[in-house]
């Protein structure tokens, strides 16, 4: 961490010249405009499972979001604001990183938002069999367990995803929109779910913001440390600056204008699911904890069951959606890497045609579904949506560090750029990611083993990060050695 700190003394390709990255950008089209960013925003931070997993704190939930947006979110907010208006570029917070820190860690930091991406994809395609099976009812209680079923399923959802990504934005900020319009629909119904049984007599308690201290237990602590991690992915869609009109000022704007939806829609929705599980006793389904809410507040038949089939349907579009959004990230970090030659160039090479990087998301397609292969080979499924869901935060947490660093000890060149204040909110923002990676490897989940599944964590964050350095240095010695 020392090394770290010291490097950029000053890295003369972290801020100097341009690199060759913006010279490339010219190639891409600018498809995304400000309304675009704002769905793509609230499409990026907000997940349907969260609600879930800060409802299991009970009634310290909103007390936990608060501390949540004050030492992470707001924190997330200022630098991503400040670091796009510093350096609108394509690449987003690997280039930030490396601009701040030089080639190494801007690697390890494209490495980890890569590997965040591609396990966060598979864990959103494990929850479509769940609320799938809460969508059409009891009769499809057997399909999350049934493996053969849901893989041959999920296959042919990857073969689409890719070619929708090949395509281009033109198309899928269209799917992006639909699917963040859908999933606001949806969180819409959440948050009046309360009011519906009220109007229809259920004496069910219901107070949407109590502030109570969490006990000190070390679930409440594992649960914490998924709720601070719960609200990233402001920063995700710099990297599509270079498809974006106007990126310094539009990607900026759009993380104002997106915040006020994004926390409301968290600590109202976990209220909702707090409110009916401690009325109805009922265990939440920390996969599909949305569904099986309206399910609860609506019932299984009449007006009520349409109600929560279509909010079930309105999720499962923006699970499809949300997949979309995150591969197009996928796919451009190793195509900007290309451009700074990090990576074999031909990962950065682009469809004449569509202008997208043709090659990089066939890796990711192929990434994604040897994923989702490991994911259920012989794991419960509830099992494997933790560890895939606690490894994949473990990596994206350490990606933040090395983003709240920037404006305390990145280079002089960007630092100058931005206010001196700035620093003094990023301190918060290490700590809570330093506490959230110490925690990462806990379960919230019963498992048969939790020190078995402790160390299934922290081995594969750590041999994902050593595979990721190995690659980075038998690459550049190579390159030098041409060179």
């Amino acid at each position: 961490m020392r090394r770290w700190l010291t490097m950029p003394a000053l890295p003369t390709e972290a801020a100097s010249t341009p690199a060759t990255s913006e010279q490339s950008e010219h190639g891409l089209r600018r498809q995304l405009g400000l309304g675009d960013l704002i769905f793509a925003q609230v499409l990026s931070v907000v997940g349907s499972a969260w609600v879930g997993i800060a409802a299991a704190l009970g009634h310290a939930q909103t007390f936990v979001w608060l501390v949540s947006m004050a030492c992470f979110y707001l924190p997330m907010a200022v630098a991503v604001y400040y670091l796009n208006r510093a350096m609108p570029l394509e690449g987003g917070l690997y280039t930030w990183a490396r601009r701040g820190f030089g080639d190494t860690i801007g690697f390890l930091v494209a490495w980890n938002v890569w590997t965040y991406a591609l396990l966060d994809i598979a864990t959103i395609f494990s929850q479509l069999p769940s609320e799938f099976a809460f969508m059409v009812g009891r009769r499809m209680a057997w399909l999350p367990e049934n493996h053969a079923v849901v893989l041959t399923a999920l296959m042919l959802i990857v073969v689409v995803m890719a070619v929708a990504a090949l395509l281009g934005l033109g198309l899928g900020k269209w799917i992006h929109n639909l699917s963040s319009a859908a999933m606001i629909l949806a969180f819409a119904l959440l948050i009046a779910a309360p009011i519906w049984v009220k109007l229809h007599g259920v004496p069910m308690p219901y107070h949407p913001v109590e502030l109570h201290l969490p006990a000190a237990t070390a679930t409440n602590l594992a649960l914490i440390s998924q709720t601070l991690i719960a609200s990233s992915g402001l920063e995700y869609l710099a990297i599509l600056a270079g498809e974006t009109h106007h990126p310094q000022r539009n990607i900026s704007r759009s993380v104002v204008l997106a915040s006020p939806i994004i926390i409301a829609m968290f600590v109202l929705g976990t209220s909702s699911v707090l409110a009916f599980h401690e009325y109805t006793g009922t265990a939440i389904n920390f996969v599909a904890p949305i569904p099986q809410t309206l399910m609860l507040a609506f019932g299984d038949h009449g007006v009520g069951s349409l109600l929560s089939r279509l909010a079930i349907l309105l999720l499962q579009i923006r699970i499809l959606g949300a997949a979309n959004f995150m591969f197009a990230g996928v796919t451009r970090l190793p195509m900007t890497a290309g451009w700074d030659h990090l990576v074999p160039g031909w990962l950065a090479h682009l469809h004449p045609r569509f202008r997208t990087p043709s090659n990089a998301i066939l890796v990711g397609a192929f990434a994604v579904a040897g994923l989702l292969l490991l994911s259920y080979a012989g794991s419960h499924a509830s099992e494997a949506f933790a560890l895939l869901n606690n490894a994949s935060n473990a990596c994206y947490s350490l990606a933040y560090v090395a983003m709240f660093l920037i404006p305390i000890a990145g280079a002089i060149a960007i630092r100058s750029q931005i206010p001196r204040w700035v620093k003094w909110v990023m301190i918060p923002g290490v700590v809570a990611m330093v506490f959230a990676v110490c925690l990462q490897a806990y379960p919230f989940l019963d498992v048969p083993n939790p020190m078995v599944f402790a160390i299934k964590i922290v081995l594969t964050t750590l041999a994902l990060n050593a595979l990721g350095y190995g690659f980075y240095r038998i690459r550049n010695t190579r390159r030098v050695a041409v060179l």
